[in-house]
């Protein structure tokens, strides 16, 4: 079985400890808006002759939120650099903003090229996060920005160095190794999900992502694989003739957590795995086409997530469903004009050959509302061009027939900072999607094309609660953030852990 987590963060060691002074490598200080230095601060103060206060007058460093003032080799010191970084306002801090500030810091300190660092948060803490909170946060930014992908290149570039060990000093150090237990499960989860959308279409081909999702069974997670005979004969000809143009199989994985009550229903995630889109005979043009590695975002989230709740010990039965395909121009490819028969006996008839996302969540849908009959059903795409247009890359569109399953995932994530946008859906846009020979058709056209798409695969969903995150803009190629620098964001996995995490568990 493969590694389930990146190699190259197993080298950074993240540990928690009673405040105190360093005496080597890097120190960073956590500083509130207008505090006056005391305990560290102020031993280090003492220490310098006053460097440290003067310092901080010279610079103008007041603790303002995103601030830095960085010493290097002070004066009467054996540390190599202390850096100060604002918080901002007591007040306003929060989880998301200690996240940050970890993140930034590890940016700060592999540029230094700083092996080792502590940092340290004196009285960190408000009505709203506790400080045993905010020192896992801390942690837990700093573990997410430490990710690498970089194992295939022979000549690795020394512009920057690797932290192998950060201590975080805290009064509260053992709530913090507390809370940051479960937080670093969920980030191992992340790093799977970047891991798999990071991967190049010739390594990671349907088979292969399902060798790898086989890997979960070590956290405890059932894992099966159905290939293409066992599809053909469940019916799923929506989503195989997807992939009929390929000399990769199709496949379609079943995970499986059961931490809930036995007899329970499951929760249940639907991820589209296209390892390669071309679009088909439908074909794309050629600039950008290599990001069509990561047109798998959804099933590496899915994949991602099913790690989380397993390895933290959720208390939930969970169910995530993958369908893995490749989408190939050859001589065997779907074409536009031929009429499909899904699983759930509807036909469709396909129009472009690149609106292919759907046909496999389709069959998917339909196998595991049928099979498992969760509490709710939410898939996960990289459905649309057009939710980009839409929304950019800060939110994933939201679609759902169900209106408290819709403010369950926009409240969490906005607490988790990966944000949902609720779209319309509607009677006037499904029938957009009706075609003259068969049941439906693929494909409408340019307007609303997020819509119509989500419309196509609420006709797979009978009476489950059920939501669409077309997640284009925001799995792959996202924005750099102070805890993401990696072309695989790993979106989602935090959000749905949330979700289920302060719903569904029992």
């Amino acid at each position: 079985m493969p590694a389930l987590v990146p190699k190259k963060d197993a080298s950074m060691k993240i540990s928690f400890a009673d405040i105190s002074l360093g005496k080597s490598g890097a120190l960073a200080l956590i500083v509130t808006e207008g505090a006056t230095p005391s305990g560290v601060a102020a031993d280090l103060d003492k220490k310098t002759g006053g460097a440290v206060k003067r310092a901080m007058k010279a610079a103008g460093f007041t603790g303002k939120s995103g601030s830095v003032l960085d010493l290097v080799a002070p004066h009467g010191l054996t540390l190599s650099r202390i850096i100060f970084m604002g918080a901002g306002k007591t007040a306003d801090l929060s989880a998301t903003g200690m996240e940050n500030i970890g993140g930034e810091l590890i940016g700060k300190l592999e540029k230094a090229k700083e092996a080792s660092a502590t940092v340290i948060l004196n009285d960190i803490a408000n009505s709203k996060i506790t400080a045993g909170e905010a020192a896992a946060r801390v942690a837990f930014g700093a573990k997410l920005r430490s990710y690498r992908f970089d194992k295939y290149k022979t000549k690795k570039k020394d512009e920057t160095g690797e932290v192998k060990t950060l201590t975080v000093g805290t009064k509260a150090a053992a709530p913090a190794r507390k809370n940051y237990a479960t937080l670093e499960k969920i980030a191992d989860g992340m790093f799977l999900t970047r891991d798999l959308v990071n991967e190049p279409p010739n390594i990671l081909y349907p088979v292969e992502f399902a060798r790898r999702a086989r890997g979960l069974v070590k956290v405890g997670v059932k894992v099966e694989v159905l290939g293409e005979t066992q599809m053909l004969k469940l019916g799923m000809g929506s989503l195989l003739g997807v992939g009929q143009g390929s000399v990769r199989e199709s496949q379609l994985v079943v995970m499986r957590w059961n931490g809930g009550k036995t007899g329970d229903k499951p929760v249940a995630f639907v991820g589209k795995g296209v390892c390669f889109d071309t679009g088909g005979i439908s074909l794309k043009p050629p600039s950008g086409m290599e990001d069509m590695k990561g047109d798998m975002g959804g099933a590496a989230c899915v994949t991602g997530l099913m790690y989380a709740l397993a390895a933290r010990k959720a208390k939930v039965n969970a169910v995530g469903v993958i369908g893995i395909v490749e989408n190939m121009p050859d001589g065997n490819a779907q074409r536009p004009g031929d009429i499909v028969k899904s699983m759930s006996g509807q036909t469709i008839e396909i129009i472009n050959t690149d609106a292919e996302g759907r046909l496999v969540l389709a069959d998917a849908l339909h196998y595991t509302e049928k099979r498992f009959e969760p509490k709710f059903m939410i898939d996960l795409a990289t459905l649309t061009g057009a939710i980009m247009v839409a929304l950019g890359k800060e939110y994933a569109g939201l679609f759902s027939n169900d209106n408290k399953l819709s403010e369950q995932l926009a409240t969490a994530g906005e607490a988790e900072n990966e944000k949902v946008w609720r779209m319309p859906m509607g009677p006037t846009y499904d029938k957009l999607i009706n075609s003259q020979f068969a049941d439906m058709k693929n494909s409408v056209g340019p307007h609303g094309g997020s819509i119509t798409a989500a419309q196509f695969l609420q006709r797979f969903v009978k009476n489950t609660k059920w939501a669409h995150l077309d997640i284009a803009g925001t799995a792959m190629n996202s924005p750099k953030s102070s805890i993401n620098h990696s072309w695989g964001s790993g979106w989602g996995v935090r959000l749905l852990n949330r979700l289920v995490a302060d719903n569904y568990e029992g």
